[in-house]
């Protein structure tokens, strides 16, 4: 990673060179999101419907104990997440039940985050919402366009917690299959206040997986989720290696590019 952003470092001197000769600005960043027609424009596009194989189940239990330690807590919020592969295997449905919520700080909010939280139970350690497409959260999530929103904004495209709360949606924008992009399950999920303090956490755990043949025909049902395209680097291990040197590989490599593209315009028009 660090000769991509040495790279990237020595492009943008030269855009620089090149702006102060033609008078032109050098392009925008990475993470400079635009809109178009009112809607956000991510750093790598839309997020892509991603097809899982059949019978996958995962799950995740908020422990007894908060991570929050504060007088507006009864004991921890109860809190369970199930994600088993959609009836027509296009993403993910999920079911969540809350209860057990604080007296104040709602309505609250809950997220898919980068890594998996380690044996302490230290929430702050699963750093940020899973967010393989770059989109960040400057801009809030629109539920009306889900596609545009960060893949673990879970509250974000599917509600926010208000009370007691039982639901069931799918997310066709998530993955049950272990490899790289918007793949879940080597994952965790926090729970939050309005202002985004860390109530809780818990990790996803295997339940359940594919059949490994179909009964009928006797081909084999396991298999990738496939997708367009997809950045995280492929983990094979918990815990697995944090995604902060997978998005900043991914940073200066668009910066870098975007510099490039850049720069040969410019020289060109000389």
């Amino acid at each position: 990673m660090w000769r991509l952003c040495v790279f990237f470092v020595i492009t943008m001197a030269l855009a620089s060179t090149v702006s102060r000769i033609t008078g032109v600005k050098p392009p925008k960043l990475p993470h400079s999101h635009v809109r178009v027609d009112e809607f956000l424009m991510q750093d790598l596009g839309d997020a892509l419907v991603v097809t899982n194989p059949p019978g996958v189940v995962y799950e995740a239990t908020l422990p007894d104990t908060p991570f929050f330690k504060g007088c507006s807590l009864n004991d921890n919020v109860r809190g369970i997440i199930t994600a088993v592969t959609a009836p027509d295997g296009n993403g993910v449905k999920f079911t969540v039940d809350f209860s057990n919520l604080p007296n104040e700080g709602g309505p609250f909010t809950y997220h898919l985050h980068v890594d998996p939280i380690p044996e302490d139970g230290n929430c702050t350690k699963a750093l940020a919402h899973h967010d393989p497409f770059i989109r960040g959260e400057a801009i809030p999530c629109d539920a009306s366009r889900p596609e545009t929103c960060q893949v673990g904004d879970l509250s974000g495209k599917h509600g926010s917690v208000t009370g007691d709360h039982q639901q069931t949606y799918i997310d066709p924008y998530l993955s049950n299959v272990r490899g790289p992009g918007a793949f879940f399950g080597n994952r965790s999920f926090v729970f939050h206040f309005a202002n985004k303090t860390r109530i809780s956490c818990a990790n996803f755990k295997l339940v359940k997986r594919s059949a490994p043949y179909d009964n009928t025909t006797g081909v084999s049902n396991t298999g990738h989720a496939t997708s367009a395209r997809a950045i995280a680097t492929p983990r094979s291990h918990v815990p697995y290696l944090s995604a902060s040197s997978t998005v900043g590989a991914s940073f200066c490599l668009l910066a870098a590019a975007s510099t490039l593209i850049y720069l040969i315009q410019e020289i060109s028009n000389v």
